[in-house]
């Protein structure tokens, strides 16, 4: 008897949360057949001794909605052990969409999500007008790695109402409306339903994205047509600062249509303007607890490090002055040649001094040096810097303004210096306890988006590096559940997330003593030549999907055996 593949000898961490143990594990066709010592050969075997073997890690919080058309390897997610992502969160997805709503939902996907709407335009298919039409159109472009997804309330809004959807509360015959479409949608396979009540979300013209401001009976009704295809997950993003109870009770109001599992966005405060205290992550845990403890089913998405906005040379730059405009207009080689020229280095520095010390630019990030982190020049970067090694806290070592140290790092390492501003999550310690709570899922990387000012589609390698093997806050375990079964459990997803018979064989060989994330880099391989973040992850000697082995000793293998997952079940 033989098997079509055999990892053999690894340290099996199952997913369960159960204690490591050392197995083999038996993959025949996309299924896992055996799991024990000593099993029969393989037609192929990965020798996985000295590496743990894990379940594949599933992303409950991307947008790749439209990159996953024109990228099927869906990078860099699938660079990080990643091999299950959930679309159409935040109530932006690109279905249903009538052909007159096409530019208005790739611009709002730019404004919102920071994907140019120019490639969205040209990057997709557009040949749906149903979701299920949307998922038909993902399968056919083979992705690397399995895609489940959401029906977005946005989409939904425009679907019914048009240009009213932005301002104007439903009627009840447009309610019902609206709910007809979730309900086509998820029994074409929508594993549920997102809505973002963020105010910062808009669309082109600067208003609040649809669905911002609907009645609170709308998100209810919504809620009851999930549940009534035997329920799935209400994802929203709420945003947990301000108004926290306001913010709890409208996810009690959602929660109280039963039968539904509820995410939200959440972080420990922004870094700015106010300070976040020690204690923002237990406070988060206990509201949380409170909802729980009410027969709630909530989970809170966290992005896993102080995160927000990312800036350098090689892309966005942190001040907007006259000769900070003249930098961004150059190429990247240009920027590196103008740090050399004296004159423009001076006027660099001096326009940027001023406006800051006269109010002038007060958006920069430069105003917030407290906040703002170098990565470091090191092969990985350094996500978690204390205090002492914040720009105004190196500016102060140095005797010099935070413009100089800004200009004289990003000269000294020739354009490749990137810096982190930490608007969420820029208290550690906070962090740290909202990470423990039970309803916490590290996460909320944001795949696909954001993709000039931020790079968090690496937050499994952090969580696996980080916060497991490097602090301990998180068993290797428990660090493991929290990225395979229970996202999967959260998303409704029945047939992975675990090592176990039966299941199917979405699988990481990881050398855990090296495994992380290399230094973000920025190219230019979107459509029409747009550029975005991406960042290779290091560590994986393989991860598998559906039976196929898609990344080899770090390296894509040009297979691609992913799935559309709807509503739970493999089509």
């Amino acid at each position: 008897m033989s098997f079509d593949l055999v990892i053999r000898g690894g340290t099996v961490v199952d997913g369960t949360g159960a204690e490591p143990f050392t197995a083999d594990v038996a993959v025949n066709g996309t299924e896992i057949v055996a799991v024990g010592p000593d099993l029969y050969e393989g037609r192929r075997e990965i020798d996985a001794s000295g590496h743990i073997v894990t379940p594949g890690f599933v992303d409950a919080h991307t947008h790749l909605d439209a990159q996953i058309a024109w990228d099927p390897m869906v990078t860099p997610s699938s660079q990080h052990g990643v091999t299950t992502v959930l679309l159409g969160n935040c109530g932006v997805t690109f279905a249903p969409c009538k052909p007159e709503h096409r530019e208005l939902l790739a611009g709002m996907m730019e404004t919102v999500e920071d994907i140019p709407s120019h490639a969205i335009m040209s990057g997709l298919s557009w040949d749906w007008d149903q979701y299920g039409d949307y998922l038909d159109a993902i399968a056919r472009s083979e992705p690397a790695i399995n895609v489940t997804g959401l029906v977005g309330h946005c989409a939904v809004r425009y679907y019914v109402m048009g240009a009213r959807a932005v301002d104007e509360l439903a009627t009840d015959e447009e309610i019902e409306q609206m709910a007809a479409l979730v309900d086509k949608a998820m029994k074409a396979g929508a594993v549920g339903f997102s809505t973002s009540r963020v105010e910062g979300h808009r669309i082109p013209d600067g208003r609040p994205v649809p669905g911002t401001f609907s009645s609170e009976e709308e998100l209810c009704r919504m809620a009851e047509v999930v549940r009534d295809n035997g329920g799935g997950l209400m994802q929203t993003v709420l945003g947990i600062e301000g108004d926290a109870d306001k913010v709890c009770n409208l996810l009690r109001k959602i929660g109280s249509v039963g039968g539904n599992r509820l995410m939200t966005n959440t972080s420990v405060a922004f870094g700015w303007p106010r300070r976040p205290g020690d204690d923002d992550g237990q406070l988060m845990h206990e509201r949380f607890a409170a909802m729980a403890d009410d027969g709630h089913d909530v989970t809170g998405g966290c992005i896993p490090r102080g995160s927000g906005y990312i800036c350098g040379m090689c892309n966005e730059l942190p001040m907007r002055t006259a000769a900070w405009r003249e930098l961004a207009a150059l190429d990247f080689e240009g920027r590196v040649a103008a740090l050399d020229d004296t004159d423009m280095y001076a006027r660099l520095r001096d326009e940027a001094i001023d406006a800051m010390d006269n109010r002038t630019d007060e958006r920069g990030p430069l105003v917030r040096s407290k906040a703002m982190f170098w990565l470091g020049d090191g092969p990985e970067p350094d996500w978690a810097a204390g205090d002492e090694y914040s720009l105004h806290s190196l500016a102060e070592a140095a005797g010099e303004h935070v413009v100089e140290t800004f200009l004289r790092i990003s000269k000294e390492t020739r354009g490749q210096a990137i810096f982190v501003l930490r608007v969420f999550n820029g208290n550690l310690r906070a962090l740290t306890d909202w990470m423990k709570s039970d309803y916490c899922l590290p996460g909320l990387g944001d795949a696909g988006a954001h993709v000039g000012q931020v790079m968090d589609a690496s937050w499994a390698t952090h969580v696996l590096g980080y916060w497991t093997r490097d602090q301990g806050v998180y068993s290797l375990a428990e660090g493991i559940r929290r990225m395979t079964s229970e996202p999967a459990r959260v998303i409704g997803i029945k047939d992975r997330g675990t090592l176990e018979v039966g299941k199917q064989a979405d699988i990481n060989v990881i050398d855990y003593d090296r495994v992380g994330q290399l230094q973000p880099q920025y190219v230019y391989d979107f459509p029409n030549g747009a550029g975005r973040y991406t960042q290779p992850g290091r560590g994986f000697r393989a991860t598998i999907c559906n039976g196929e082995i898609i990344l080899e000793n770090d390296t894509h293998t040009g297979e691609r055996p992913g799935r559309i997952i709807r509503h739970g079940v493999a089509s």
